[in-house]
């Protein structure tokens, strides 16, 4: 492991939930969501010029739960009631299609686009108790695929660098999953156990892989960004400047640094005890942060095709 690498925190933006983060190898552009921002009144998504270090953000009216880049422009969003299409230039949001579950405690939360362009993206019971949740798949014609059923939390969704393997994660099921995955059809199979979470201090919340074919996860709650090896075993552990990290991301010039999110929530709507009791957030929480310095490359993020 590089010794020197070093852990900055690059803009203070003081996030309710910041999740997603989304690196356009095409404009060196970092895009990344504010889940939860539009119930306090905060912008839903942002985006930074690491060149300029110049920030630029929009307002929803809905909770988001992920955004992808669109091949024609503009983004694909996972709302909390289905999927949309985004438009930068007017911040105009407009429905492809709903998604079926209780509106009342039930939204979209995580999602990434596969290396044919369809988008994934699962929902989450807004009190993290009960599995009535489902991962969706929205192909570029725009025809929307329910793929798995009975989850919590989704997070993590990602890929082997081969395109063989399918992540998931149901964050309060303490386990991440591994499929086989037909990149033909955009088809899981085979679910298994990757890794479980069942003895650490933190839960699986987003992820992502690198060049060498190994997954990333932040772990909310702990604070470890963790490294998994292709076999599912721990490579190595970071532990962050703040402990309820969201999700990651490898961006800049050559896919070397490593972005990660945080959250500044401290009202949980959880039925469980994981969260602890806060009477305001921890210093730095809700930041954007940067690592630089490990040598470890990334992988491009596809756009959504449609």
């Amino acid at each position: 492991m590089a010794a020197d690498f070093t852990i900055e925190c690059l803009i203070r933006c003081e996030n309710h939930l910041g999740e997603g983060p989304v690196w356009d190898v095409q404009t060196g552009l970092l895009y990344w969501v504010d889940s939860t921002g539009p119930r306090v009144g905060k912008d839903a998504i942002w985006r930074l010029d690491p060149q300029t270090g110049k920030v630029k953000s929009w307002p929803l009216s809905k909770d988001i739960g992920a955004l992808a880049l669109r091949n024609e422009g503009g983004a694909v969003l996972a709302l909390a009631d289905g999927f949309y299409t985004f438009d930068f230039d007017t911040g105009r949001a407009e429905l492809i299609a709903a998604v079926d579950g209780d509106p009342a405690r039930a939204r979209l939360n995580d999602g990434k686009c596969d290396r044919r362009g369809r988008f994934f993206a699962g929902g989450m019971d807004d009190k993290e108790e009960l599995g009535i949740c489902g991962l969706w798949r929205l192909d570029p014609d725009l025809s929307l695929h329910k793929i798995e059923d009975g989850i919590i939390c989704s997070n993590g969704p990602c890929w082997s660098p081969d395109d063989r393997v399918f992540y998931f994660a149901d964050t309060f099921k303490d386990e991440i999953w591994a499929y086989d995955y037909d990149l033909a059809s955009g088809t899981p199979a085979n679910k298994r156990v990757f890794a479980s979470t069942k003895e650490d201090a933190g839960f699986a919340d987003g992820s992502t892989v690198d060049a060498e074919g190994h997954l990333w996860n932040a772990q909310v709650i702990s604070g470890d960004l963790i490294r998994y090896a292709p076999d599912g075993s721990v490579e190595r552990k970071i532990s962050m400047p703040v402990r309820n990290i969201t999700s990651v991301m490898f961006g800049g010039p050559d896919l070397e640094d490593i972005y990660v999110t945080s959250m500044a929530r401290v009202s949980h709507p959880a039925t469980h005890d994981g969260f602890a009791k806060q009477s305001r957030p921890q210093f730095g929480a809700g930041s954007l942060f940067r690592i630089r310095g490990l040598g470890i490359r990334g992988v491009p993020e596809p756009r959504f095709a449609g």
